[in-house]
């Protein structure tokens, strides 16, 4: 990327929301063009200012981050904005219904300064941040949901390689471990991935986690978690 990449904050906490903004305008390629205080501002603001990434907090008060998410994710002036979900470890409940909202991803309050530029570099570069141990989880939260609580997707178009592949993505495997499974080129694993996506009406990786499950392609139990 050559333009900095523009991000908005949002977080309840003024003393983080600070911290956020002084880590990222002082790194390179990162700029923050606006801070918000909860969900309805973000939404607010997100609109005013199209950033490229959202750090959105989930408990915030007026409107909570899932609900901020699933308006700036749905409006069409703001379908092209990232939100990079803020969690920690007791919000594994939130997982699910944060990426049902469009989240692009998924960053522990606790990460190292480090992580969050990266993790703020990779979501504004188009790919998922969904890591295995986030997979995990989210696999967890469908064996607990009835089977009615998911809409049913249909993977009709989909050809045989491509539901190995999303299998393989389903249970958290990246690109080279795919590479290696299904002894594969990288970029022909990126062509799947990029056909899958395109037929399955997904915006990036987690949404085609999600997918996998609520077609029933994948079970929770064959991972090993149900």
């Amino acid at each position: 990327m050559t333009e900095s990449v523009r991000v908005l904050v949002a977080d309840d906490q003024a003393l983080l929301r600070g911290s956020f903004r002084l880590l990222i305008d002082t790194a390179p390629g990162l700029t923050v063009v606006a801070e918000a205080g909860d969900g309805g501002q973000a939404v607010e603001l997100a609109r005013r200012h199209r950033p490229d990434v959202v750090l959105m907090d989930v408990r915030m008060p007026t409107m909570d981050g899932i609900a901020a998410t699933r308006d700036i994710c749905a409006a069409p002036e703001t379908a092209g904005v990232r939100v990079l979900i803020l969690t920690t470890f007791d919000l594994d409940e939130y997982v699910y219904a944060a990426l049902r909202a469009g989240a692009a991803g998924f960053l522990l309050k606790d990460a190292s300064p480090a992580d969050l530029l990266a993790a703020i570099r990779v979501v504004a570069a188009g790919e998922a941040l969904l890591a295995p141990s986030v997979t995990r989880r989210l696999i967890a939260e469908f064996a607990r949901l009835p089977s009615t609580a998911a809409p049913v997707r249909s993977l009709d178009g989909v050809t045989g390689r491509e539901r190995e592949v999303l299998a393989l993505i389903a249970r958290g495997l990246s690109n080279a471990e795919i590479s290696r499974l299904l002894h594969l080129s990288p970029a022909t694993v990126k062509t799947h991935i990029g056909r899958l996506l395109a037929k399955l009406d997904a915006r990036d990786r987690a949404q085609l986690v999600i997918a996998a499950y609520e077609s029933g392609f994948v079970s929770a139990r064959a991972t090993g978690l149900g």
